[in-house]
């Protein structure tokens, strides 16, 4: 039986384990990255276990999420996480060289490797036939140390792509097709993979825009091919040397099969508040709207900056309707400038911003109370954008450029045959902005230099006794932005935990923090799929610093019920759905003998003492998951074992 191209890279790096399907693997780590928002986390981390130097291939820190900078903290951050790169052979990207997966996609990816950050959407490397996986920042931390990280071995869903899409239909078209039928938990333990004749027609950028949105699926990780088109990509970033062909066997087997016609694909959007809510724009209709935004590791592109530039060329953004552009790194912003695209954008009223993720993750760029705005970026739940009440949709390069011209939400293909955008045969490379380490020899007079909000992570207590309040109770989709909001307000104090847990559950409880702190200790009820969306490991320390002791849900997201485990936290699953219906907020739990019953792999009940209930628990940790769960987390059990 043959392989799919996932399974050939996850065999040639198990380290421990046996790939055999929904059993867990440690496999080793080549390369790693980080972005400021989760970085700082992640080096204190890395700091507090004791490696004087990194053991992966290559590890590189990005700051393209704080940069706007309204207070020292920001700039604090960036100079405690630089200090360390130089001290631990991290390479560093300045700020304003782009954003971490554009980046890593043009000057670092290469095609068999395997690749974890600490930002969810590090599958965008997946666009280049890397095994690219997000993970919490002690994952990224302990992979910078050497250590394996572990996976479930997924499932594999084969995305036979056929035809050619039609002009001024896009990339982004393809995946919020692939979300409208698989929707945001359709991923979960699964790996996608891209085939068929219909790959061949999409270039690395629209690959990885494909790939980059999978996270929406709530998948480990998407991936396709390396093919002459990869080559062809990275022989333009002067990079032919990193090129290896990959492609799955003729007889590898996957578990479930979707066939898309790119050339029946028509222009689609995501409507508010999830991105699995897709209509073609056709259906939604002319709506009025507000805003548009195009940029984010989703369609930042030398390519999709083209496209747009192309539509605006002689035209005029509509008087109504506030444009920005950000393009995803220093080599496309060059580019565009060089080529002229800069100045035609901004001749029809662009407002043209750093390269970095910006308003993707509420950082500047809210929209006005109420506002509809386009975004071509890859998630819209409700006050992502810093404006609560704003209806926010996804939408392609081409939709969001016809569309601000407009005033209303277009379709593209009014506009007729699409100018055609070529790959460039050379990009512009210019890797100053990325700083090297210092050698070892000169490592030890590096000072790692820490700011007055750099805070310690806070510390977990080994598995014992849960008895507490049902502090809070939530529905289905709960995000990682409902449990541990990012914005321009907040994200300043990612690296001060204890200012940081104010604001926790804020859009679901304005009173949660005040109530955590009252009780000292609470638990968590939740709906299906709780802790989607961005894999910020803060929506696991935060609640653990407010004493949060287990998360009890229908079902959880990947990256974030590693988060808990990592973090201490007990996640557990409700044997009968059912019973999640029968708890009120308030009420006394209590799990009783969870220690010894963990310890012995047996089953877990909830005993609900206000109302005199008993309600079956699931749980499923690994061997080396169970022993981090009573040691307290992963940092008290790499402690323990080193």
């Amino acid at each position: 039986m043959g392989l799919t191209i996932s399974e050939k890279i996850i065999k040639n790096h198990i380290v421990d384990g046996e790939m055999v399907k929904g059993s867990q693997v440690g496999i080793r780590i080549d390369q790693t990255l980080t972005q400021d928002a989760t970085g700082t986390m992640a080096y204190l981390e890395f700091e507090a276990m004791g490696v004087e130097r990194v053991k992966t291939e290559l590890s590189v820190a990005y700051i393209d999420h704080n940069t706007l900078q309204t207070g020292f903290e920001n700039a604090d951050d960036h100079r405690f996480i630089q200090s360390v790169c130089k001290k631990r052979g991290v390479r560093f990207s300045r700020p304003g060289n782009g954003i971490c997966h554009q980046v890593h996609l043009e000057r670092f990816g290469i095609p068999g490797k395997t690749l974890i950050g600490s930002d969810s959407h590090t599958p965008t490397g997946g666009g280049i036939g890397m095994l690219a996986i997000g993970a919490g920042g002690l994952d990224v931390a302990v992979a910078m140390g050497g250590g394996a990280y572990y996976i479930t071995v997924p499932k594999t869903v084969k995305v036979e792509l056929t035809g050619k899409l039609r002009d001024q239909v896009a990339a982004k078209d393809v995946i919020l097709e692939v979300l409208r039928i698989m929707s945001v938990k359709g991923g979960v333990g699964k790996i996608v993979e891209y085939a068929g004749e219909g790959v061949k027609t999409l270039s690395v950028p629209e690959r990885a825009t494909i790939t980059n949105m999978g996270a929406e699926l709530g998948a480990t990780t998407s991936i396709f091919p390396s093919d002459e088109i990869t080559y062809q990509f990275l022989k333009a970033q002067g990079r032919e040397k990193d090129f290896v062909e990959l492609k799955a066997d003729d007889d590898a087997v996957y578990d479930e099969t979707i066939s898309i016609d790119l050339s029946k694909l028509t222009p689609l959007a995501a409507m508010p508040h999830m991105p699995d809510n897709v209509k073609t724009v056709d259906e939604i209709g002319p709506i009025k709207i507000d805003q548009v935004c195009i940029g984010s590791c989703t369609n930042s592109s030398y390519m999709d900056m083209m496209k747009v530039a192309n539509i605006l060329k002689g035209k005029k953004v509509h008087p109504n309707v506030s444009l920005a552009i950000a393009p995803g790194s220093m080599q496309v912003l060059h580019m565009l400038a060089s080529n002229g695209a800069l100045a035609d954008m901004i001749a029809a009223g662009a407002r043209i911003l750093e390269s970095a993720c910006g308003p993707c993750i509420g950082m500047g760029q809210s929209p006005n109370s109420k506002g509809v705005s386009l975004r071509t970026f890859n998630r819209n739940f409700e006050g992502r954008s810093g404006t609560a009440d704003a209806g926010i949709y996804l939408v392609s390069p081409q939709v969001a450029a016809s569309s601000a011209i407009n005033g209303f939400l277009t379709n593209p293909m009014i506009l007729g045959k699409e100018e055609p955008v070529e790959m460039p045969e050379k990009f512009d490379i210019n890797d100053s902005m990325v700083l090297m380490p210092a050698s070892p020899e000169e490592a030890d007079g590096v000072e790692v230099i820490y700011g007055p909000n750099i805070k310690p992570f806070p510390s977990s207590e080994r598995l014992g006794e849960i008895k507490a309040k049902a502090i809070l109770k939530v529905g289905d989709n709960i995000t990682t932005d409902h449990i541990m909001p990012a914005g321009a307000k907040i994200l300043p104090y990612r690296s001060n935990i204890p200012y940081l847990s104010n604001f926790c559950f804020r859009q679901c409880d304005e009173n949660f923090a005040e109530n955590c702190k009252k009780e000292g200790k609470g638990i968590i009820i939740g709906g299906a799929n709780y802790g989607q969306g961005s894999s910020r490991e803060h929506a696991a320390l935060v609640p653990l610093y407010l004493g949060i002791k287990a998360v009890i849900t229908k079902s959880f997201a990947r990256i974030h019920c590693a988060n808990l485990i990592n973090a201490g936290i007990l996640p557990l699953t409700f044997v009968n759905a059912d019973d999640y219906d029968r708890i009120d907020q308030g009420d006394e739990l209590e799990i009783k003998d969870v220690r010894s019953r963990i310890e012995n792999g047996e089953p877990l009940s909830l005993t609900n003492l206000t109302k005199n209930e008993e309600y079956d628990l699931f749980y499923e940790f690994s061997d080396r998951q169970r022993d981090m769960m009573l040691e307290g987390g992963l940092l008290n059990y790499t402690k323990a074992k080193s």
